[in-house]
């Protein structure tokens, strides 16, 4: 993965589901959310000019990072997922992959990059990331709908 390129065809996407400028989380090692707020950030020897591309690649040499991509919430009582990104999408769920992936809070899904590379674990982030307990969770891969169609938006994005 293209690290500088791919943020930039993810901010060049967003829209009503992220400002530009939240685009990106620090995400820690024990998974818990750090800043969200990239432009205010002044260590890991970032200067005032450096564009927002440049600035996370000087804090992935410290940190993870994860990137918003959208966001998804589950509709319990009619077993579907609504999701929103730079396309709308409404899934409909089978049982098996509402138990699965259900959770009862809206969450971002992205990627997450490691840090100093340029692996990345497809998962989901708290939308609340101002809350203490903020964190970023891994998305099980499966042959299941769900997970497809995350894949899909995600696939979209990235650059290689």
């Amino acid at each position: 993965m293209r690290i500088k390129e791919t943020i930039e065809n993810i901010r060049a996407t967003c829209n009503n589901y992220v400002d530009p400028d939240l685009v990106a989380i620090v995400i820690h090692d024990n998974y818990f959310m750090g800043s969200n707020n990239i432009c205010e950030l002044d260590q890991f020897d970032i200067k005032k000019q450096d564009t927002f591309e440049d600035r996370i690649l000087k804090i992935l040499k410290h940190e993870n990072i994860f990137l918003n991509l959208g966001m998804y919430v589950f509709i319990p009582f009619i077993n579907e997922c609504d999701i929103y990104s730079s396309e709308d999408f409404n899934l409909k769920l089978t049982q098996e992959e509402f138990d699965k992936y259900a959770n009862e809070k809206e969450r971002f899904f992205g990627i997450l990059i490691k840090k100093d590379s340029s692996d990345y674990i497809i998962g989901s982030c708290d939308l609340c990331g101002c809350s203490i307990d903020a964190t970023f969770k891994e998305i099980e891969a499966s042959d299941l709908d769900f997970f497809k169609k995350i894949k899909e938006i995600i696939d979209k994005k990235i650059i290689y």
